[in-house]
């Protein structure tokens, strides 16, 4: 017997993900960062993410197919800009994977547990080192989990 409600819930999933896998890719990444501050041609959006044509149309129409951009015609140009609306979906159900539980270990000023993560050049992040008191170089905002040496 299948179960509507679990099937349902299924479904929701499979929706869930296709919308994350649209916005994790660093193509449409960089797509929806150029239209952060606002609308934007298409033009502008190549010139500003150096994707050429035909990428830039095929990428645009994986975020118009998750809905995750607005399109508006005037003549020949067409202007893009983010749904908000989807992205704050996309958001939410993010927000929704994060616990608000305590993580052993990690403690804040009131020495409660504290699930935050420290950001790399923060004053109360502790200096991470290679083995031998050398400092390790913190890259962008990625985690470094492994790092093999010669």
């Amino acid at each position: 017997m299948n179960d509507p409600a679990s099937e349902k819930a299924g479904e929701d999933r499979e929706a869930d993900a296709e919308l994350l896998k649209a916005i994790a890719h660093a193509a449409r990444l960089q797509i929806l960062t150029a239209l952060v501050q606002g609308e934007r041609a298409v033009g502008e959006i190549e010139t500003l993410t150096g994707i050429a044509q035909p990428g830039l149309s095929q990428q645009l129409g994986v975020l118009r197919k998750a809905e995750l951009v607005a399109t508006r015609r005037e003549g020949k140009q067409v202007f893009y800009s983010i749904a908000q609306a989807r992205l704050a979906a996309a958001r939410a159900m993010i927000e929704a994977l994060l616990p608000e539980v305590s993580t052993p270990g990690r403690r804040d000023d009131e020495g409660r547990g504290d699930a935050r993560l420290h950001e790399a050049g923060s004053p109360d992040a502790a200096p991470r080192t290679a083995g031998r008191g050398d400092p390790v170089k913190r890259r962008g905002g990625a985690a470094v989990f492994a790092r093999i040496t010669g």
